[in-house]
Formats: C-alpha cells, structure tokens, sequence
C-alpha cells in the first residue's frame, strides 16, 4: 500500500517573542495584599497627616462607602480629624458645561501653587440616571496639575444626591484640611441645583460664565447671581475679547438689582482667559479680597457655624433615609406597594404613609 505523501506549506507559524511584562508578578501580588488590608481609622489618619495622598483617597473612599460595616470607621476617622484641621479657604466653583471649569481650576490651582499654597481639588462628575455611573474623567483634564506634587485632585461621582454635589464632599474636606491644604476647590457638575448645594459648604462662591453663548443674562433669571460672590467671564481672548468685555458691562448693571449680601461684600465681574493663563492673578486678588472682608466684619466664623448646623440637619436626613431603605422588611413591602400603585389599588401618599408606620413600628 502506497503511503501518500502529505503536502509541505510554505507558510509556517512560529512561535514569536513574547510581549515583556510591564509590571512583574512580584509588584502585582504585593498590591493585591496591600489593598486586601484595610488599615484602621488610626492608620488613615496617621496617613494624613503626614501628607500621604495615598491615605487621603482611601480615607474619601471609606467615608463614601454604602457598606453599613465602613460607617462606624469613618466616624471614628472624622471625629479624629477635628482637632488637626488646617485654617483653610473653601472655593465652590460652577458654571454651565462647556464653560472651561477644568481648565480654569487646573490654571488656578497651577499658580496658587507657585505661591506656596497646597491646593486640593474635589470634582463631582455627573452620575448617569440610568447606568448609575460617572466617568470620572476630570483627572485627565487636569493633566498638568496632577502631577503637581502640592496639589490632589480627587473626583467623586454626585450619585443621586441633591444639585449634583458628592454627598459626603464636606466629609472630605476635613480630611483634605487634616492633610494640610490651603485651599479647597469644589467644582460642581453645573447643572440643577448644585449651586444651592455648593454655596452651603463653601467662604467663597465663584460663577463662570462666557460670553457669546447667548447666556449672558440667563444667570440673571436663575437667580444664581444671587449667591455669588463673584462673577468670571471665562475664555476672554481673541475674537472673543470684545464680547466679554460687553457681557463684563451688563453683568455689573445686573448686579446693582440685587439686594446687598448679609457680609456686606459686593460682588465683582471680572475677566480672564484660563487657556492663555491671563486675569489669573486677579480672579485670585478678588476671592483674597473677599475673605479678608468676612473675616473683618467677623461673617467668615459666622458663615462657617451656619453651615455646620445646615449639614447636621442634612446628615441626620441622610441617615434616617438609609436607614429606612436598608431595612428588609421595608424592602419586601415596598415591591408590594408598588405593584398595588400600578394597578390603581393604593395611592402613593397612602403607600408612602403605610411603610414609614411599618418602619417606625420595627424600631
């Protein structure tokens, strides 16, 4: 019997180079065990104060846990910051998307630093209504100051809270000001309510807005102007220099409408352009400005107590809300109401008022 003979390919495979690692198995099993214990509030602390960003983000992501286990941590980790906070300068920053906050807070937290200050930025990104998720995406926006060893940027996803506003962003700046920051950047998502929200935890208030959007006078109708301490045109170069300068006019006319501030600081317009670094200096000269007269007249301490109360109503609000869902019994009874609600058998006020008597009966 005659054995075929099998025909011979020129096309052959071999085997290539494998790709180098870039990172050995020695440094990833070694992280992996670091991120596997979770060091005590002592530990984060100790962290903190000694300028170990590491410690600061895993000490904002413990208080911004849901685990009900994280809560009692967390507490005990604010509790034990009260007594090492930094006199510090909280900056709210807003303003319609588009309107250049990333680059204007990176500008600003660029020179802030070449004055020696520590400069620490809290981010809220826009949490989807259907994914429930958020980019988070402002560390690559601020590039430069990243890298920037007297600056953090830390971004936090709004979640469901009220005004786009992390909800535990105040937690975080006291644990920003226990690391030793300066000044506090918040930057909000710019939309909704977030302002109402930013103003109550912030010394100094500042509005962004450009011109040639066709939005000069929209702030006005909001009545966001009436919280802010400070209005900056953004983007004022170039063709667009002379725009600005006619929106600087009509915001200055705007302002005289509005009623004096309780501090008596009367509000300023003024330009700059973040991209080509100009007017930086003097946007930094007004907010100093601002807090210098809080402190004068004495409604900085009073501002800052005020606040205090607003965000102990505002926890105990949040808490009792948790607890309320947490609790199973609710849980079960809460698909049943919805499916009586549905079909027209329960109304959601009498739904609404049946669950929290159940829950008040399960204390």
């Amino acid at each position: 019997m005659v054995k075929k003979q099998l025909n011979k390919t020129a096309l052959q495979e071999k085997k290539g180079v494998s790709n180098q690692e870039s990172t050995s198995e020695h440094a990833i099993s070694n992280l992996k065990k670091k991120r596997q214990k979770h060091p005590s509030a002592a530990a984060l602390l100790e962290g903190i104060l000694n300028g170990n960003t590491a410690a600061l983000s895993r000490g904002i992501t413990l208080i911004e846990s849901h685990n009900i286990a994280h809560k009692a941590k967390a507490n005990r980790l604010i509790e034990s910051c009260l007594g090492h906070q930094k006199p510090s300068v909280r900056i709210g920053i807003t303003g319609v998307p588009g309107v250049g906050k990333s680059t204007f807070i990176e500008t600003l937290g660029t020179y802030l630093t070449t004055l020696g200050k520590k400069v620490a930025v809290l981010a809220v990104d826009p949490s989807s209504s259907l994914s429930k998720g958020s980019i988070l995406g402002d560390k690559t926006r601020m590039d430069g100051l990243v890298k920037n060893p007297n600056a953090f940027i830390r971004p936090s996803a709004a979640g469901d809270s009220l005004g786009g506003v992390a909800r535990h962003t105040r937690e975080a700046i006291t644990l920003c000001e226990t690391a030793g920051y300066d000044v506090i950047l918040i930057e909000t998502v710019g939309v909704g309510q977030s302002e109402t929200a930013v103003h109550s935890m912030v010394d100094f208030f500042l509005l962004l807005k450009i011109a040639g959007a066709g939005d000069e006078l929209q702030g006005i109708k909001r009545g966001i102007i009436e919280m802010a301490d400070a209005i900056i045109i953004n983007k004022a170069d170039g063709d667009n220099l002379t725009a600005a300068k006619l929106a600087k006019e009509e915001f200055n006319r705007a302002l005289h409408f509005y009623p004096a501030k309780a501090s008596g600081w009367t509000p300023r317009v003024v330009l700059c352009s973040a991209a080509e670094n100009t007017g930086i200096d003097t946007a930094w000269n007004l907010i100093t400005d601002c807090i210098d007269h809080t402190n004068k007249v004495g409604y900085f301490s009073k501002k800052r107590q005020e606040q205090n109360t607003f965000w102990l109503l505002q926890s105990i609000e949040n808490q009792l809300k948790d607890q309320f869902f947490q609790d199973e019994t609710i849980a079960k009874e809460l698909k049943i109401q919805l499916e009586l609600i549905a079909k027209n058998k329960r109304s959601p006020f009498a739904a609404a008022e049946y669950l929290l008597n159940l829950h008040k009966t399960g204390l």
